[in-house]
């Protein structure tokens, strides 16, 4: 009791002011790499230049900002997650070259593995799918989002800790108890940011907040606090999944 208490206080101190200075936009960090067909005489294969990343870097964003394909982009860096790129980081930066196909590998992501973003509900049947996965769900809502980061200043004393105590990580959401219960796990939609998963996502209500009351929700992002803030104020909507 004494430690749940404490927890409880320390969500209540968190930082209000903190929670209104984050704000923005769109992007993210999708993920997927298409296997190579060899039934044609020439394809393309990647010469790679080197992009050392920054916080905030996606593979949306580079393949933006050099002109390249995103799955291209993917492939040259297999060993390099989406949901991983931090400052610092050396990614390989293809450029399109043809050369005659039996000098070009597959993809070494397995074609089992391979996953569209897409997002597609049967509201008769009560189903989502989501990144080739399928959720059944029995309700839904609309909320109006916005963002923390694992800063001091966003957390209080307690430090980067859910209110449980966990580590703070992505799929971590912050709720109001009263309409959402904690422990409950949601499919999260309609959201835009580089540092989130596109499309959708799966999040569990591990978390509470002073600010956070009635239909609202906090989302934690991985990353610095200003990168954080780009987020904004969203309006997302949440599939209530098993």
């Amino acid at each position: 009791m004494i430690q749940t208490m404490k927890w409880w206080h320390k969500k209540n101190e968190r930082n209000e002011t903190g929670k209104k200075g984050k704000f923005a936009r769109l992007l993210t960090a999708a993920a997927l790499a298409l296997g190579l067909t060899f039934g044609v005489p020439t394809v393309p294969a990647e010469a790679a230049t080197n992009h050392v990343a920054k916080e905030g870097d996606t593979y949306y964003f580079l393949a933006k900002r050099y002109s390249v394909n995103l799955n291209k982009l993917m492939q040259a860096n297999p060993n390099i997650k989406a949901t991983n790129i931090y400052a610092g980081l050396n990614i390989k930066i293809p450029t399109a070259s043809t050369v005659k196909a039996s000098t070009v590998k597959a993809a070494s992501v397995p074609a089992a593995n391979i996953m569209v973003p897409n997002l597609n509900v049967n509201a008769n049947s009560k189903v989502v799918n989501a990144w080739g996965k399928t959720f059944d769900y029995s309700k839904t809502a609309t909320m109006k989002a916005t963002a923390y980061s694992s800063a001091a200043s966003e957390n209080g004393n307690w430090g980067a800790v859910d209110y449980f105590g966990n580590s703070l990580k992505l799929g971590t959401i912050a709720v109001d108890p009263k309409v959402i219960p904690l422990g409950t796990k949601v499919l999260v939609t309609g959201h835009s940011h580089p540092g989130l998963p596109n499309e959708a996502f799966v999040a569990v209500a591990r978390d509470i907040g002073g600010a956070i009351k009635g239909n609202r929700v906090d989302i934690f992002i991985p990353g610095s606090q200003k990168s954080v803030s780009q987020f904004g104020i969203q309006n997302v909507k949440l599939y209530f999944i098993k």
